[in-house]
């Protein structure tokens, strides 16, 4: 088992009516076994300010989430300065290079996407995912966008349901913050 990989996770952000909700699931599998399910993947940083969701290693994603911090510390809070700045050091730095996890970020004003690639991508409409589940969260959560007259909570938790329902590596446990 030393050699598994751990799968798993969905991270969906949507942006709608004022305020900007992140929702999670919380399986983790190791090979063919789930070995957790009530992880939580989606959390507040930063006095609160900050919403910030993972996908990938925990413990790559628990540094970059600290790394986060630390930037948004630095930069007064401006949320794309230090997403920038943490994109520039993970591509760049031997250590963090090796980190192998992704982040959605999102604050009052701001969605970003933020990869060991050195990618920092803010959504066009509003929506964006992480995850093995991530195309079945954000297609599902378009289509309730642009169809219903759902609130943005609504919004997430069907369509977090749905990707739970469709991929193997996301359950029904979802943790979703707003503000």
């Amino acid at each position: 088992m030393n050699n598994e990989v751990f799968h798993g996770t969905t991270i969906l952000a949507l942006r709608h009516k004022d305020s900007v909700v992140v929702a999670g699931d919380g399986q983790v599998t190791l090979g063919n076994v789930v070995t957790k399910h009530k992880a939580r993947k989606v959390r507040r940083i930063y006095n609160d300010k900050i919403i910030v969701g993972f996908a990938g290693a925990t413990a790559d994603a628990l540094t970059l989430s600290e790394k986060l911090e630390k930037k948004l510390e630095r930069y007064n809070g401006n949320l794309t300065r230090a997403c920038v700045e943490l994109a520039r050091d993970w591509r760049t730095d031997k250590y963090l290079r090796r980190l192998e996890a992704m982040m959605i970020a999102a604050d009052k004003d701001n969605t970003y996407l933020l990869s060991g690639n050195g990618d920092v991508i803010e959504p066009d409409d509003g929506v964006i995912s992480i995850g093995s589940g991530s195309t079945a969260a954000q297609s599902a959560a378009v289509a309730l966008l642009e169809n219903t007259e759902l609130n943005s909570i609504n919004i997430v938790e069907k369509a977090m349901k749905i990707a739970a329902d469709l991929c193997i590596y996301t359950n029904h446990h979802i943790v979703v913050e707003e503000l």
